[in-house]
């Protein structure tokens, strides 16, 4: 009976330790917004001055007949001197009107729009993006380069911003924010909006601070000659997430990243559960191949960069990581509760309680870093864990209202429906992934819009990003195909 005693507290031990690696995201999240604050007296503003780099803007476009018009119109109309910027669009061999549509903005503004064209397309954005750096980095005038998505729409004093960083020659390049911009919003543009608040202008600010960037945005980065030419003149083609290893091997070479928040552009999203997993997916599957790529980077400080440091590595891993977390957070919880129920109880309304704190705290702290997004998507701010874990909230803050509920609707309150619910409640992250799986599946079905959008708000949007790191895992696990799929924008930004 002793031994017994003795195996069951190891266990017992080793189950809440899964519990406790399963809440690291919502300590993540904890630190990630303490410490933004710290970007008030820790950032990059002391070393930027006005400073106007000749800036050569490369857009990789393949049939962006839809986009690519007004997003010229708009670069020409930047506040930066006209002399000093460049427009060369990389045409990826296009069988829309992109051709004809460029070559007459060439015509129009001869000198400052330049049309580049490939014969043979379909290779992806980094192949794309090179031809555009075998052209502008073989110029001499070229000391910097704007590299963006073709859709985007850049604020008027965007440029000036993001150049002003450039003076300092340790900064190899900066990036913008990019915050959702549809004139006609859905449900889900909505939810990516405050995703975007969240992971840019939270996130990124707090990267500001621990000296490492994740990720330049694909959409706006410009980047100094220097740093070009420091990673040889090229974007890496190996990977799904171009974007992300550019911005590694840059701050490898000992230059710094920084990310500008009041440089604003921005960009169409996907409006489908179906696109947006599809846009994610290549980004996830990127995220996979990058973590073994730089395996002997991780948790090892350098004095060269801060990529190796603890609180990037655990951001990095709790993203990545995610699914892997809430599994064991699930099979912990549920263990404990045929184990030692009474401590089932207490460790599920600590981890409970601690999840609604921080989601309260992060989620009004975040609204008003945008106030713009905070108006037009607060239910989506409200409903961003979905309605699952609100009511698994109120229920480890209120255990006793639950119960009442239960009993004013008639329902028996016994040991045996207490076992039932704690069962769907600790296993609900589990269950949240086979929703937002679901969602995609009904969506194209008669009516499975609405169906979509129904399970995606009790879900949440957290499980969807969740669910498709897993079928990223997945899709690396069989070595699927992995040629780069381009998101359809059709002009909905309001510029």
């Amino acid at each position: 009976m002793a031994d017994l005693s003795w195996l069951q507290t190891v266990l017992v031990v080793v189950l809440l330790l899964f519990v406790l690696v399963g809440t690291l995201p919502v300590l993540n999240t904890a630190l990630q917004f303490l410490t933004l604050p710290l970007h008030a007296f820790r950032n990059h503003y002391s070393k930027a001055a006005p400073y106007h780099p000749n800036v050569a803007v490369i857009i990789p476009a393949w049939n962006e007949g839809l986009v690519i018009g007004p997003a010229i119109d708009r670069l020409l109309q930047l506040e930066y001197p006209a002399e000093r910027l460049r427009v060369f669009v990389v045409d990826d061999a296009s069988t829309d009107d992109t051709p004809s549509i460029v070559a007459a903005k060439a015509e129009a503004h001869p000198g400052r729009v330049v049309h580049l064209r490939r014969e043979k397309g379909g290779e992806g954005k980094a192949h794309t993006l090179n031809h555009g750096l075998d052209v502008v980095l073989a110029d001499p005038w070229t000391e910097a380069v704007l590299i963006m998505d073709a859709d985007v729409i850049f604020a008027r004093d965007s440029l000036r911003k993001l150049s002003r960083h450039l003076a300092d020659e340790k900064v190899g390049a900066v990036t913008a924010y990019i915050a959702e911009g549809s004139r006609d919003r859905n449900y889900l543009t909505r939810f990516i909006a405050i995703e975007y608040v969240m992971g840019q202008l939270s996130a990124r600010r707090v990267q500001n601070v621990g000296g490492a960037i994740a990720c330049l945005a694909g959409g706006a980065q410009l980047h100094s000659r220097a740093n070009l030419e420091a990673i040889g003149g090229r974007i890496p083609t190996g990977t799904l997430a171009e974007d992300t290893m550019t911005t590694f091997e840059g701050q490898l070479k000992g230059r710094r990243m920084v990310f500008e928040p009041h440089a604003v552009v921005l960009a169409e999203e996907p409006r489908t559960v179906d696109s947006l997993w599809k846009q994610r997916l290549r980004w996830a599957r990127g995220n996979v191949q990058l973590t073994s790529i730089y395996r002997k980077l991780w948790f090892r400080p350098s004095r060269t960069h801060h990529l190796g440091s603890f609180t990037f590595g655990l951001a990095w891993f709790t993203i990545l990581l995610l699914p892997v977390f809430m599994i064991l957070a699930a099979v912990g919880m549920l263990a404990l509760l045929v184990l030692h129920s009474d401590i089932a109880e207490f460790v599920f309304r600590a981890m409970w309680i601690l999840a609604a704190c921080v989601y309260l705290f992060s989620m009004v702290y975040a609204v008003q870093l945008d106030p713009r997004t905070g108006r037009h998507s607060w239910r989506e701010a409200v409903m961003f864990p979905g309605l699952g874990a609100l009511i698994l909230m109120a229920v480890a803050l209120f255990p006793w209202l639950f119960e009442s509920t239960l009993r004013e609707l008639g329902l028996a309150v016994t040991d045996q429906t207490r076992f039932i619910w704690a069962v769907v409640f600790y296993l609900w992250g589990p269950i949240s992934l086979l929703g937002v799986w679901l969602a995609r599946a009904v969506e194209p079905l008669p009516g499975g819009q609405f169906f979509a959008g129904l399970l995606l708000y009790i879900c949440g949007y957290g499980s969807l990003l969740c669910a498709i790191t897993v079928d990223s895992y997945i899709k690396e696990w069989r070595r699927a195909d992995a040629s780069w799929i381009k998101t359809e924008k059709i002009g909905r930004v309001d510029s």
